[in-house]
């Protein structure tokens, strides 16, 4: 065995993902994992050379070693091949190469391209109705001086989270994404309890997204409803019933052919982006101002700068922690574009498609946002009558407040289409997730969550299953507003612990030693992780916070995100303690491959734990002792 010492001085990378999975191939019973004793089969690792490849079409190699022609299949990732053993490359593309290289066969076609994927995550991130949706935190907490000044601060910090994440999308571009990436880099022995926090703190974001937004989207229809008939007033049954009927409806067109799914979401999208620039323009050019009462004085059309950008404090903390959680919405908002790493499967040239995705999504979307947030700041009237308003809605009352009711109606309308095209792309990503998950046993019906259908390529399993427990999630609007509020922060916290986790240990502990994909950040990777950490441990306790403190607090204004989020990953720690840990082992590969040399040795993926069916292989390897195996070199 080498200690970490010996290996540290004979191989200067860390080892990458596919070093990870090309050494834990040759442990086929049992799914004994390379978590467990990581440094014993690394020790062919100083023997190799870290190649890249900027190709992305096929091609062979044919190289000439020991006396043997070598005709294999070069990925676009840096791969390894210990013991002699190799994945079985040939007539794959570079993309079906790679991630055959991690680990994982290829299940998905891959259909989506930088746009589409962009796309996709685009209508995740959903601007126009998440700023609709989150408008209560954003300006009800620090008024207009934290929707300006916090969405500007925080939207450079999250940009270092998404800068962090898209590297390690180009390193590692598979489905099962963060959690795939803290498995393979923590340190030795913590490789699956880090997969399985990150992998159940991702899945809690994704399966509360579709929810918490087709709640929202349902508010708005009903407000629009109340505007048009004041006489109206909505109750928790209807609005309960309509958005189970948007969820059952994107669940169908979720299960639909990958390609379908992709041009869909490409016209979403679209119109997501073509709404938000209509409303920025929209509603500077309809609002009114107020004229002067017996009362009140003018207000006019556009507020001064100095109100603009001053706090207005809307709780009982110190300015400067109310502006912190005004961070909520912004977080909330910004927390969709880790979709382009969950569909990494299905894009083309994803070790490069895919992480500019990411980073794209969020800068486009940090820089919308920001003008959408200046157009708003600018031109509010009334903040507490917007928060407290009857229609239940502050983005609706909003409107009806700075501008004649037909030019607010018709720009609700817009928002209401835009969410709904936000809601579909939630239930797309979140069924990759959880697909990802089950391959890897992580749900106790994995068997059936996994299984893709023969007809349409997708998961429609997960689809299903995801929406079988988004429905439940909403009768938490049975419990009232603060209640179905909850999904909001939860989704927000539960995103950044995830994304923040694997991003955590390579900044500290991989540190230079990660081996890089062909998209990363140089010398910055490290600053840049640093920044991205630190911001979400100062923000983690502070998005728990309520809006009162002391005799003020009640149970109805009590903030539950600590209950709703901490309970389920309580839950979810003792699982490990008591069972989980003796039987998950993190990622779980399922590719064919085979001995170099030997035409008789292929060796399948192994699906089950059942040592009484595993064959031997361990006799077919001590065959080979004596043998001079052909040495290949995958670049």
């Amino acid at each position: 065995m080498v200690g970490p010492d010996v290996l540290a001085a004979s191989y200067k990378y860390a080892p990458s993902p596919v070093d990870f999975w090309g050494a834990w191939i040759i442990r086929r019973q049992r799914h004994i994992s390379l978590f467990e004793r990581p440094y014993e089969y690394m020790t062919t690792m100083s023997d190799l050379k870290e190649v890249k490849s900027n190709t992305s079409h096929r091609k062979h190699s044919h190289n000439l070693s020991a006396g043997h022609n070598i005709d294999l299949r070069k990925p676009s990732v840096t791969t390894v091949l210990p013991d002699g053993d190799s994945p079985d490359l040939e007539g794959l593309s570079a993309d079906e190469a790679a991630l055959v290289a991690l680990g994982y066969k290829q299940e998905f076609k891959r259909e989506f391209s930088l746009w589409t994927t962009f796309c996709v995550s685009f209508a995740v991130l959903g601007l126009l109705p998440s700023f609709a949706s989150t408008l209560y935190y954003g300006m009800g907490y620090a008024g207009t001086g934290g929707m300006v000044w916090g969405w500007l601060i925080s939207w450079v910090f999250i940009q270092c989270v998404a800068m962090g994440m898209a590297e390690l999308c180009s390193s590692m571009p598979t489905s099962g994404g963060l959690y795939y990436a803290s498995a393979v880099l923590a340190p030795p022995g913590y490789g699956p309890y880090a997969a399985w926090i990150t992998g159940w703190s991702n899945w809690c974001t994704q399966v509360t997204g579709a929810p918490s937004v087709n709640y929202a989207l349902s508010a708005m229809i009903l407000a629009a409803a109340s505007i048009t008939n004041p006489n109206y007033v909505p109750t928790d049954y209807q609005t309960f019933l309509l958005t189970v009927f948007i969820m059952l409806q994107h669940a169908c067109i979720s299960s639909m052919p990958t390609l379908w799914i992709a041009r869909y979401n490409s016209y979403g999208s679209t119109l997501n982006m073509i709404g938000l620039v209509v409303v920025i323009i929209m509603i500077p050019a309809s609002v009114t101002g107020m004229p002067a009462t017996a009362t009140t004085p003018a207000v006019p059309k556009f507020l001064p700068s100095s109100q603009v950008w001053s706090i207005q404090n809307g709780t009982e903390w110190p300015d400067g922690i109310a502006v912190l959680m005004s961070f909520i919405a912004i977080i909330w908002t910004m927390s969709g574009y880790d979709a382009p790493f969950h569909l990494s499967e299905e894009c083309s040239n994803a070790a490069v498609a895919s992480p500019r995705a990411i980073v794209m999504t969020a800068g486009v979307g940090g820089l919308a946002g920001w003008a959408l947030q200046l157009v708003v700041g600018y031109t509010v009237i009334d903040i507490p009558s917007i928060i407290g308003s009857d229609l239940g809605q502050p983005w609706a009352s909003y409107l009806i407040q700075v501008m004649p009711q037909k030019t607010a109606l018709a720009i609700l309308a817009l928002t209401i289409i835009c969410a709904y095209s936000m809601g579909q792309g939630c239930m797309v990503a979140a069924s990759r997730v959880t697909f990802a998950y089950a391959r890897d046993g992580c749900f106790p019906a994995s068997f059936w969550i996994k299984r893709v259908n023969k007809h349409t390529h997708t998961p429609v399993n997960a689809v299903w299953f995801n929406t079988s427990v988004g429905i439940c999630l909403l009768l938490l609007i049975f419990g009232g507003p603060i209640a179905i509020g909850a999904i909001f922060s939860v989704g927000a916290i539960a995103a950044y612990v995830a994304f923040t986790i694997p991003i955590f240990i390579k900044t500290f502990f991989v540190g230079n030693r990660f081996r890089r994909g062909p998209w990363h950040l140089g010398k910055f990777s490290k600053p840049i992780g640093m920044m991205a950490c630190s911001f979400i441990l100062v923000m983690m306790p502070i998005l728990c916070f309520p809006s009162v403190r002391g005799k003020d607090l009640t149970s109805q204004l009590m903030n539950w995100t600590v209950v709703v989020y901490g309970g389920p990953m309580a839950l979810v720690n003792i699982w490990w303690v008591l069972s989980a840990r003796k039987w998950f082992k993190g990622p779980v590969i399922n590719v064919e491959h085979h001995m170099l040399g030997r035409e008789d040795a292929v060796v399948n993926g192994v699906e089950t734990s059942d040592s009484d069916s595993a064959p031997n292989y361990s006799s077919k390897k001590a065959e080979l002792d004596g043998e001079v195996l052909p040495m290949t070199e995958v670049r």
